[in-house]
């Protein structure tokens, strides 16, 4: 359905009554339900094939809404005022009077927060009055959709209503980042880069490789297409199909032939799926610089990488080796 006016209401009626609506942000779609109705997180669980016990992020349409869910404190006060609305996700002690949904946070005493600057998503949260959960609108460890469609082919009759509002601007999900105790840690690089982060609030901390996943996105297998990658390429064998970045020729791809990271970001996902539908033996993908956006383009490269293969994420082979 169009996002428009009547269409927003309409989506938010489904939500208050408890069923699921697919929705733009900046960053991806996102399949969203009533944070505070345990039957409709259990749906988003069930429609992703998504783990028990890994946590969702709730939106709101305000940093007050937001705030009323986790509890802030002088960092996550001045990233609010500095990020949102915007693609940054705020772990925060949760508020236990919120009356979340046990499901939403794991059970843990933490939960995720987001402020999305999309106009659709800002205005459907404006009319439904409630916080919503909402992961990415696509099976689990799958690509992240970024376009309406993506979400109707892959989810189908599990979603009640999916909100058009044409492709997403920054194509990645949200930073991660963890406020709670200590210094900040990111869960999840994102929309958001590091290096803004640290100059807003200065150092940031990263999880020990071995730590279990405490937030959306740190699954070692995820994002990932059917057919297995292999990174770093300068150059594709020919039973492989090419991503490009950059000056690449033979590229079938190309995320940003000028070098433009946000660029590149916002084109990852659709040309994964582009290239995921030609049959190839593999994808080999060229090397992208490791900073800035670029550090969430090799996130989900490496992740996607691990969890690509022709049965389903983390079935069994998971990358291509160039033969030597």
């Amino acid at each position: 359905m169009r996002a428009t006016a009547a269409g927003i209401h309409q989506a938010a009626a489904h939500l208050r009554n408890g069923r699921l609506v697919a929705f733009p942000t900046e960053t991806v779609y996102g399949l969203g339900a009533d944070a505070t109705n345990a039957d409709a997180v259990g749906q988003v669980f069930q429609a992703k094939n998504r783990p028990a016990g890994h946590p969702l992020i709730i939106h709101t349409a305000t940093m007050a809404g937001a705030f009323a869910v986790g509890a802030d404190d002088p960092a996550a006060t001045r990233l609010a005022e500095r990020f949102w609305p915007g693609p940054l996700t705020l772990v925060l002690p949760l508020r236990s009077e919120a009356g979340i949904a046990d499901a939403v946070t794991g059970g843990r005493a933490t939960v995720a927060v987001r402020v999305p600057r999309h106009p659709v998503a800002a205005a459907l949260l404006r009319a439904v009055g409630r916080p919503v959960a909402a992961p990415s609108a696509n099976p689990h460890g799958r690509l992240s959709p970024t376009e309406a469609q993506h979400v109707r082919d892959e989810l189908g009759p599990a979603v009640e209503l999916v909100l058009d509002g044409g492709p997403t601007e920054i194509g990645l999900e949200s930073t991660v980042l963890e406020l709670v105790g200590g210094r900040p840690v990111l869960l999840r690089a994102g929309g958001v880069t590091v290096e803004e982060l640290e100059a807003a609030i200065g150092p940031v901390d990263e999880p020990g490789a071995d730590e279990p996943a405490r937030a959306p996105g740190m699954l070692r297998q995820h994002y990932a297409p059917r057919t297995p990658l292999r990174l770093d390429a300068d150059d594709p064998l020919p039973d492989e199909v090419y991503l490009g970045f950059g000056a690449a020729p033979g590229a079938t791809c190309n995320l940003s032939p000028t070098g433009d990271l946000e660029e590149a970001a916002r084109n990852l996902f659709v040309m994964l799926r582009r290239l995921d539908s030609a049959g190839a033996r593999c994808i080999a993908v060229a090397p992208i610089p490791d900073h800035h956006l670029g550090r969430a383009i090799n996130d989900r490269l490496r992740r996607a990488e691990r969890g690509a293969t022709p049965d389903g994420p983390g079935s069994g082979q998971t990358v291509c080796e160039r033969p030597s």
